[in-house]
């Protein structure tokens, strides 16, 4: 699973299709929410992250997902640790959410 969605993130981050940050995230649900397809948690992201990502997303009717840790995230992707990525492309999500275990 982790390695499934490293790929597939690393593939979205070199088409221009991520957001890597929690600031940038935050940015893109900001408003209606319109500007991501799902987001990407690190599994050991702080709890002021989950607060201020996931609720927003949740509340935006945005998937969160559970990836790997937020140094395996940023390694995957060529930073320092990650603890969030947003996704804009709603095929990636698609694939990010079935690589995930998810339907």
């Amino acid at each position: 699973m982790t390695t499934a969605v490293t790929r597939l993130l690393g593939l979205g981050l070199r088409g221009g299709l991520v957001v890597v940050g929690v600031t940038g995230v935050r940015a893109k649900l900001g408003g209606r929410g319109k500007g991501l397809a799902c987001v990407v948690l690190a599994a050991d992201a702080s709890a002021r992250t989950m607060d201020k990502v996931a609720r927003l997303a949740r509340a935006r009717g945005v998937p969160v997902l559970r990836g790997p840790t937020a140094g395996e995230l940023g390694a995957s992707l060529g930073r320092p640790p990650v603890q969030a990525v947003g996704v804009r492309d709603a095929a990636l999500a698609r694939g990010l959410v079935r690589a995930s275990g998810g339907v």
